[in-house]
């Protein structure tokens, strides 16, 4: 009999270690899926990031230099 138990207790441990493996596979796919994500949103944000650093460096090309007069005053 204690083979048998012993059996059991080996079957009763992979069976709970298999079952932890495919939450963990699980869980590791959802994790990739976040990683995705949030990376794409970040390459979004990084790249409004830019077009707003463009507009910004155009408005400030724009504006009068400083000139003589101001020191005048």
């Amino acid at each position: 009999m204690t083979n048998s138990t012993t059996v059991d207790q080996i079957a009763d441990r992979v069976e709970h270690l298999l079952l932890r493996h495919e939450e963990l596979q699980r869980t590791n796919a959802l994790l990739q899926q976040q990683v995705l994500a949030v990376s794409h949103e970040r390459d979004l944000l990084k790249s409004k990031l830019a077009a707003a650093r463009s507009r910004v460096d155009a408005l400030i090309e724009r504006l009068p230099q400083n000139t003589s007069t101001d020191a005048d005053s």
